[in-house]
């Protein structure tokens, strides 16, 4: 199995910087606005374009890469993530910039399924997969808090264009070694393309994602209502053809496998409350606590160090004959827990908001490296693809929908709770707040401030607590649907 395992390293390159690069930018963006001078959409857009793009051909590259190769798919999508890494780093404009964007999403959509196809037909000890997923799960999660903290420290040391050159030794690596450490496999009898599900898939997915995303920050404005019912209305012919198509993208039977309608369920929830709690702790750690960007991001690194062991901690359970689903029952009971500790916030908790992270991460990890075993070990080696892509499409679909319901909540309570004296500005977000800080005189300004980081924390204490019931009912669902799935 040595070469298994270094097959893994391998894969591991492409997960981080994939993951890492959805937070890359953050610290890096104001040195873009001072070169590139974008409009407030074309920065928008320079953010958003990447997890758009990524979100929406997910399920055509997981099924074209079932059909032509995963190994070539990868190796495909690596050197088009290496070129647009290149071409951002030199954009010349922020027009071509969001193209890049938009083309690392390609390559993005490209490599995350294909990594965990060839994971489920290298490994095909059970345990030894079981094993491998743990660790799999550990790279995604921690790639994301990663990679705010490496644009923080590359951005305060070279140009901005250096966040995105980090990913061409790694990705020029991939290209070296895969052909060699990593086997091909691909469905041997596909049949025909369908075609005309990807516009179809990518209709049903990028308007409920971007209308999700939208509506914490704006409110229900109809245009992102509307979004949202354009997608669902997508999304219901979508499966309609797939239900009548003679070789659909997405084959219905994979839906009917042991356990997998529910792993993708639990997943959507996991990812909900993961996104939803980042949604706030970022936020308390860098505008409650007073933290800089940078300090608040290597904070954001202390719960990582723990998530590493969650993977194989829960793998081992599994193995030793605890019930997968009491396993990942318990995942939704710690991420319940780690909930439970941001609700009990003040605006002067460093510790105990680490913690809650911290705690919320590992619960993660260890519901996600089970569900991707279940998932992945049900589903027919022919669709590995099609299965991870689906597994991947419903953590963007939890992220976006944590990020609207959670933050929804958090948004209202703190509307709520900031007094009517304070400016128009100061009363819908607590960023309006700490800008209009700026132009008051000292007691007013502190007083409002203060009062602005009370709001924000009540609201993060509320949505927390909701967090916290809806993970306890996940719990439940956990133990009931997955009860003596085999591990």
């Amino acid at each position: 199995m040595k070469r298994e395992w270094t097959a893994l390293y391998v894969l591991m390159l492409p997960l981080l910087l994939v993951s890492m690069d959805v937070s890359v930018l953050y610290f890096a963006a104001p040195a873009i606005s001072a070169d590139l001078h974008p409009t407030g959409t074309q920065q928008l857009w320079i953010f958003d374009i990447y997890g758009f793009v990524l979100a929406g051909l997910l399920m055509t590259m997981g099924s074209l890469g079932d059909r032509i190769g995963r190994r070539r798919l990868l190796l495909m999508g690596a050197a088009a993530f290496g070129g647009a890494s290149l071409l951002a780093a030199y954009a010349g404009s922020a027009t071509t910039l969001i193209a890049a964007r938009a083309l690392l999403g390609i390559g993005g959509a490209t490599l995350m399924p294909s990594t965990m196809a060839l994971l489920r037909t290298m490994f095909t000890d059970p345990a030894e997969r079981a094993k491998a997923i743990g660790l799999w799960s550990g790279v995604m999660t921690g790639g994301i808090a990663l990679g705010s903290v490496m644009s923080g420290v590359l951005v305060e040391h070279f140009w901005w264009g250096s966040v995105f050159l980090v990913n061409l030794p790694a990705m020029g690596l991939l290209l070296v070694l895969g052909p060699v450490l990593l086997p091909e496999s691909k469905n041997p009898s596909p049949g025909p393309f369908d075609w005309l599900s990807v516009p179809l898939s990518l209709a049903a997915v990028l308007p409920v994602v971007y209308g999700l995303k939208e509506i914490p920050s704006e409110g229900l404005h109809p245009l992102y209502v509307v979004s949202v019912a354009v997608g669902l209305l997508f999304a219901a012919l979508f499966t309609h053809r797939q239900r009548t198509h003679a070789t659909p993208l997405v084959p219905p039977a994979l839906l009917k496998g042991r356990g997998f309608a529910p792993a993708l369920v639990l997943n959507l929830v996991a990812s909900l409350a993961m996104m939803g709690s980042a949604v706030f702790t970022t936020q308390y750690l860098q505008s409650v606590l007073g933290k800089s960007p940078l300090a608040a991001a290597l904070w954001s690194l202390l719960p990582s160090v723990f998530i590493g062991a969650a993977g194989p901690l829960t793998a081992r359970l599994v193995r030793r004959g605890v019930d997968r689903g009491h396993v990942v029952a318990g995942g939704f009971a710690a991420m319940a827990g780690g909930f439970a500790l941001l609700a009990l916030l003040g605006t002067d908790s460093l510790w105990l908001v680490l913690a809650g992270a911290g705690v919320l991460a590992c619960g993660m990890v260890a519901i996600m490296s089970q569900l991707t075993d279940l998932a992945m070990s049900g589903a027919p080696a022919e669709r590995a693809g099609t299965a991870s892509s689906l597994l991947e499409t419903s953590s963007e679909f939890g992220g976006a929908l944590g990020m609207a319901v959670l933050g929804s909540i958090g948004t209202a309570v703190y509307r709520h709770r900031m007094p009517g004296t304070a400016p128009a500005g100061a009363r819908e977000t607590l960023g309006g707040a700490l800008a209009a800080v700026t132009r008051l005189p000292g007691e007013a300004g502190q007083s409002l401030l203060a009062a602005a980081r009370q709001a924000f924390t009540t609201g993060m204490r509320d949505a927390a607590l909701a967090g916290a019931v809806l993970l306890v009912l996940a719990a439940v669902g956990a133990a009931v649907t997955l009860r003596k799935t085999e591990g």
